[in-house]
């Protein structure tokens, strides 16, 4: 099992395992996707201690490779994710409350580690989403669903509270009805009626699921890549506070865009119908 991911400088295309995790990308032109998979089917790709110290190592590779342009995220076998592997709090039935809040705040911030990537990022759900695994979903920043999967986040029919920003992240994809819904019933939606109800922006069959995310990011690597980066940076974690600031924003954003080559590209390559290459400066 490889321990450190490839170096990008030098490794146009790369695969790489780690404990229940595995990797790989290939080339768009001078740029390149990932695709992530949670790679414990026979546990239904629940996160385990071992896969999420190999999630935090692999997102610290992604975060320092140049040429990433979106990261794919999908589950091995029938499931996205099963969500936390709960089977240790049975060894620790009287573990401290400070104990365990320090546990749960590792284990959220290593999973949502993936939302400091500054390139977008898509969940390919090509089954069940249960709990921190349809958290992981939600801190994509599209979302493609098999539309037979099970998405649902039962923490109170467990006897939990519900966690990994659950509860900012479903009222600010969907909105505060349909938090409310999931969280205080955990029923579960299937990926069409997710569709539906705003929480993911494709509903597919599910084996087409996985390579119509690939074809979105390999799509977006063709894209100007600092227009790219701004616009993420823009959308991301809820947007705009504002109307007033989402407009400073955008004078600055589009004004640094105004002051590229790439621009010069785009519209050189619409005028002559052809694609543009953009270099990212």
């Amino acid at each position: 099992m490889s321990t450190k991911l490839p170096s990008p400088n030098h490794i146009p295309a790369w695969e790489t395992a780690y404990e229940h995790l595995s990797a790989r990308a290939h080339p768009v032109g001078e740029r390149r996707i990932a695709v992530v998979t949670l790679d414990h089917a026979d546990k239904r790709n629940a996160m385990s201690d071992g896969m999420t110290a190999s999630w935090v190592r692999l997102m610290a590779g992604l975060r320092e490779d140049p040429q990433l342009a979106a990261v794919v995220v999908t589950g091995a076998g029938s499931a996205f994710s099963a969500g936390g592997d709960l089977s240790w709090i049975v060894s620790q039935p009287d573990a401290p409350v400070i104990a365990l809040r320090h546990r749960m705040l590792e284990f959220y911030r290593s999973w949502l580690s993936i939302k400091t990537l500054e390139v977008p990022t898509i969940a390919a759900i090509n089954g069940s989403a249960v709990g921190a695994g349809f958290a992981l979903a939600l801190a994509c920043d599209l979302r493609f669903a098999a539309a037979d999967a099970k998405l649902a986040v039962p923490f109170a029919t467990l006897g939990l509270h519900p966690g990994m920003a659950t509860t900012w992240s479903l009222p600010n994809v969907a909105g505060f009805a349909v938090a409310r819904d999931l969280l205080l019933t955990g029923r579960a939606v299937t990926g069409a009626e997710a569709l539906s109800l705003g929480l993911v922006s494709r509903s597919l069959p599910t084996a087409e699921v996985l390579d119509e995310a690939i074809a979105a990011a390999t799509a977006i690597a063709h894209a100007a890549p600092i227009a790219m980066t701004l616009t993420v940076a823009a959308l991301r974690d809820g947007g705009h506070q504002s109307f007033e600031d989402a407009i400073e924003w955008e004078a600055l954003a589009q004004s640094v865009t105004l002051a590229t080559a790439d621009l010069h590209e785009g519209i050189e390559a619409a005028a002559t119908r052809r694609r543009p290459h953009f270099r990212g400066r």
